[in-house]
């Protein structure tokens, strides 16, 4: 277990995760849902890239799981990228 890729780290680096959702609705209803979660700032939709993406900014410690867990509420998966993935 690290700290780094179990969490979302506060700051302006931020979390990246990848998706297995396509439409740009269905990544507006998981931006939503996330911005539920106490300490999220921002949430940041890459639709340039296949599977898509989103990067998650927070102002205090989040587990990953936590964010996970709110993607799948929605009916979709969120898969947490390394974070020293250059």
């Amino acid at each position: 277990m690290c700290l780094l890729s179990n969490n979302v780290i506060p700051g302006d680096r931020g979390t990246s995760f990848g998706t297995n959702a396509k439409e740009e609705t269905d990544l507006k209803t998981i931006q939503k849902m996330i911005l539920t979660i106490d300490g999220i700032k921002e949430v940041l939709i890459n639709l340039s890239v296949f599977p898509r993406e989103f990067k998650v900014f927070s102002s205090k410690l989040i587990p990953v799981h936590l964010i996970e867990s709110k993607v799948k509420s929605v009916g979709f998966h969120a898969i947490s990228k390394d974070p020293f993935h250059v």
